[in-house]
């Protein structure tokens, strides 16, 4: 699935515009379960997401909400799992709507050195942007798109700490998911640990009002939303389980014990915005990240959702 710049989709562009995704962020800022799910019933999702959990050996939590039908479907969505990379965008919106200021954060060019390097670091390890720094805009670029760690750190040092997205969340009506180490510390994924975690819903509430609704301004939101669209870490996730027609703006994450995420939203051929959440986890401290078990959820929710 190709990713589109934030521009080029008129309905998308228009849905946007017109404020269309207020009415599911606000629904979700008050804890509204999605309406229905009549595409497909209720109980023939959930026994394929349970057969998708036996067959790879994993827990699975799943949110989905068809922004234009009210189609829904819920999975463990109120159960905690590690959040891992996915901060990355809540950190790039806090940075657009608590620092920039006209552009100029943004513009601010942040220097660092070879001690600052954590691993994957496939962006600012490089040695131009070691000698010369980066911009913050480039830094929230790198985060989102590559999911570059050392990106995401130099992010939350602007922002004063993990404990500042832990704040931003509370202050857009996102009362679960904290974050509270660095990188790569927090995404250990521990699954007795309430350190660093979100629950589907949650996490699908923040995206929902992100993107489509008005916690940032316009301009801002279609930054944010500009980078998810380039995404590159989800080719084997949700870009290789939704229909191949729909475009997505997602961001992923991975860690210990199996963990393997994606949230974002999704815009089918005519522009129905639909919020996805899909959070995995294993028993296994050494267990790799599952991509086949997220497309396929993400397979399921399009199904019933779509």
């Amino acid at each position: 699935m190709k990713p589109v710049d934030a521009a080029s989709n008129p309905a998308r562009r228009a849905l946007l515009a017109a404020g269309a995704g207020t009415a599911v962020a606000a629904a979700l800022v008050h804890g509204a379960a999605p309406a229905r799910a009549d595409v497909r019933p209720r109980g023939t999702v959930v026994a394929r997401l349970r057969q998708l959990e036996r067959e790879h050996g994993a827990r699975v939590g799943a949110f989905a909400y068809n922004v234009a039908t009210g189609a829904g479907v819920r999975h463990r969505s109120d159960e905690r799992f590690p959040i891992c990379s996915v901060f990355k965008t809540l950190a790039a919106a806090a940075v657009l709507r608590d620092l920039d200021r006209n552009g100029e954060t943004l513009a601010k060019r942040i220097r660092y050195t070879e001690a600052d390097l954590v691993d994957h670091s496939p962006v600012t390890g490089t040695p131009e942007h070691l000698e010369h720094g980066m911009t913050i805009a480039e830094l929230c670029d790198a985060t989102i798109v590559t999911s570059d760690n050392t990106a995401g750190n130099l992010l939350l040092r602007e922002l004063g700490g993990p404990n500042a997205v832990t704040r931003f969340c509370r202050s857009i009506g996102d009362t679960t998911t904290r974050l509270d180490r660095w990188e790569t510390d927090l995404s250990s994924g521990e699954p007795w640990r309430v350190e660093d975690t979100t629950s589907p819903g949650a996490i699908a509430g923040s995206c929902a009002r992100l993107v489509l609704g008005n916690v940032l301004e316009p301009g801002d939101r279609r930054l944010l939303t500009g980078w998810m669209l380039n995404c590159a870490t989800s080719g084997k996730r949700f870009r290789a389980g939704l229909p191949a027609d729909w475009t997505v703006a997602d961001k992923t994450g991975g860690g210990g014990y199996g963990t393997g995420n994606d949230v974002g939203i999704a815009w089918t051929p005519d522009g129905a915005p639909i919020v996805l959440a899909v959070l995995t986890t294993k028993p296994e401290a050494g267990a790799a990240a599952d991509d086949a078990l997220i497309a396929k959820t993400a397979g399921v929710l399009a199904d019933a959702v779509g």
